[in-house]
């Protein structure tokens, strides 16, 4: 028995992976690949047990293994359970089979750590929608136990993501919607839909197949939808996309630009057409008008300039994808200015991402809108899972610029991609810090701010700096309000202060 009253959360997670490399493999006909999958059920004052995919039997799930099988006995009201796959939601077993997350409502279990979604875009987040509406906390495993599942599970991700199908070929609609746009919009109908949008995503997506097939694909991924009178029209994600003029049905779809020059003038656009363009008519227009977006001279310009449009990029793609369509009054924003590019995209993250995961770019990967998730990673415009943070973080070190950094500014969350160290400067301290810095203080403040910390020594190694000099420099960023320091001694570490603590950047929003 343990002595624990409350769960050793990673200790559970990295339990639920051994037990899922046990995983017993099926011999399916259709050549379909299976999870691998690991559950754990944690209750206070017991040992804990666990269960693997097709443990006791072919093709049983592990949480039915465990609830059903193992416990069926057992009082797990207050217990905690840790799967590595989301567990299935309603609708996605073939009747009167149950899912796996309505068993795990019935049992009364209180909290549930899950790893990673099952991508299939039928299936997506709908078995944790399903255990939030009914009273569940759920939260997701750490972002470097995501990556070791998804490794893991390679072939029955690519499979899934490849198929569009639901777990049990069930092509009904999911009983769980994330989103009232997974429903048909009124007088909306196939002709309104821009076919030159479709052949751009059959052609990115590689999908090589008939008109009727291609239908089917579109119905299966919940594009396409049968109306109450039988006909085919879009859903409201299918215009979104691909409809020619979304706003039409979708007034708070698309993305708004505003550009302010240093001398004063504004130029504004809007990119309402399919969204499946937007991203790279937000970057061709941007390209146009700022062939000069980062403070640099020389040579350097030719191999800074690419990271700085990636991030802008991934931020506009991210910014439609996990937006909140519920929040219908708000829409998709781009600024620019001197000093740098803000993105807004309405809704906090959704549950259980945190606000403060975001800010760190080291948020668990969880999708809000898992079908417009799936047809931007088809097209190569997004990563396959996740919020592109890594890419993000990535992109601003290859460009020697600060990392992106996130607020809440309601009902939007606003991503800032500063064009120098500089900008960074006047956001935290004022606009006159970098005048008031030493020489030695801004190269030392050039350095840091591409990092997220960064010691003495380290300093010493990037700027040529004897360790006295360098001291000298970051207490002056300190004195400045640039940098905070933890730790003491050779190990203290300093570091800018992360987007809790700032926010002053003047965003303004277009109506």
């Amino acid at each position: 028995m343990s002595d624990s009253t409350q769960p050793d959360a990673r200790q559970l997670m990295e339990l639920a992976l051994d037990v899922m490399r046990q995983s017993q493999p099926e011999q399916r006909a259709d050549g379909k690949a299976t999870p691998r999958v690991g559950a754990v059920i944690w209750r206070a004052g017991e040992v804990p047990v666990s269960a693997c995919r097709g443990e006791l039997r072919e093709g049983d799930h592990a949480e039915y293994t465990l609830i059903e099988r193992k416990l069926r006995d057992a009082p797990l009201r207050g217990a905690v359970l840790f799967c590595t796959l989301e567990p299935c939601a309603p609708g996605a077993r073939q009747a009167p089979k149950l899912s796996c997350a309505e068993r795990i409502v019935r049992a009364r279990i209180k909290e549930v750590w899950v790893g990673i979604e099952d991508p299939d875009p039928t299936v997506d987040r709908r078995g944790i929608r399903y255990l939030q509406a009914n009273g569940v906390e759920v939260h997701l495993f750490d972002r470097d136990l995501q990556r070791r599942i998804r490794e893991e599970n390679t072939p029955f991700l690519e499979q899934a993501m490849a198929r569009a199908e639901a777990w049990e070929d069930d092509a009904t609609a999911p009983a769980e919607r994330l989103s009232e746009l997974e429903s048909e919009l009124s007088a909306v109908e196939l002709d309104d839909l821009s076919s030159r949008a479709l052949d751009r995503y059959r052609t990115a997506a590689n999908i090589d197949e008939d008109q009727a097939a291609f239908t089917r694909r579109l119905l299966r991924l919940g594009l396409l939808c049968k109306a109450a009178t039988g006909r085919t029209v879009p859903t409201g994600f299918g215009f979104l996309l691909f409809g020619g003029e979304p706003r039409t049905a979708l007034a708070h779809a698309g993305v708004l630009g505003t550009i302010h020059f240093d001398d004063g003038r504004e130029e504004v656009r809007n990119f309402d057409g399919p969204q499946v363009f937007a991203p790279e008519e937000v970057m061709a227009w941007l390209r146009a008008r700022l062939p000069d977006p980062i403070d640099r001279s020389g040579a350097e310009h030719v191999h800074l300039l690419d990271p700085f449009y990636e991030m802008v990029r991934e931020a506009v793609v991210n910014a439609i994808i996990h937006r909140d369509y519920g929040i219908a009054g708000a829409k998709c924003q781009i600024g620019v200015t001197p000093d740098c590019v803000t993105v807004m995209s309405p809704g906090l993250p959704v549950e259980p991402v945190t606000l403060e995961q975001m800010q760190a770019l080291d948020a668990p990967m969880l999708s809000r809108n898992p079908v417009l998730h799936y047809v931007f990673s088809q097209m190569k415009l997004a990563e396959e899972r996740g919020l592109g943070l890594k890419s993000l973080r990535l992109q601003a070190s290859r460009a020697q610029l600060p990392p992106p950094r996130y607020r809440w500014q309601p009902p939007y969350l606003v991503l800032t991609i500063y064009r120098s160290a500089e900008a960074l400067a006047r956001e935290l301290a004022g606009a006159h810090v970098m005048d008031e810095l030493n020489v030695a203080a801004t190269a030392s403040w050039r350095v840091v701010a591409s990092r997220d910390s960064i010691r003495t020594r380290e300093l010493v190694a990037s700027t040529g700096f004897d360790e006295r000099k360098a001291q000298r420099a970051l207490k002056a960023l300190q004195e400045a309000g640039l940098l905070r320091s933890t730790g003491s001694g050779p190990a203290t570490r300093y570091a800018v202060p992360d987007g809790a603590t700032y926010g002053r950047a003047d965003v303004r929003q277009q109506t």
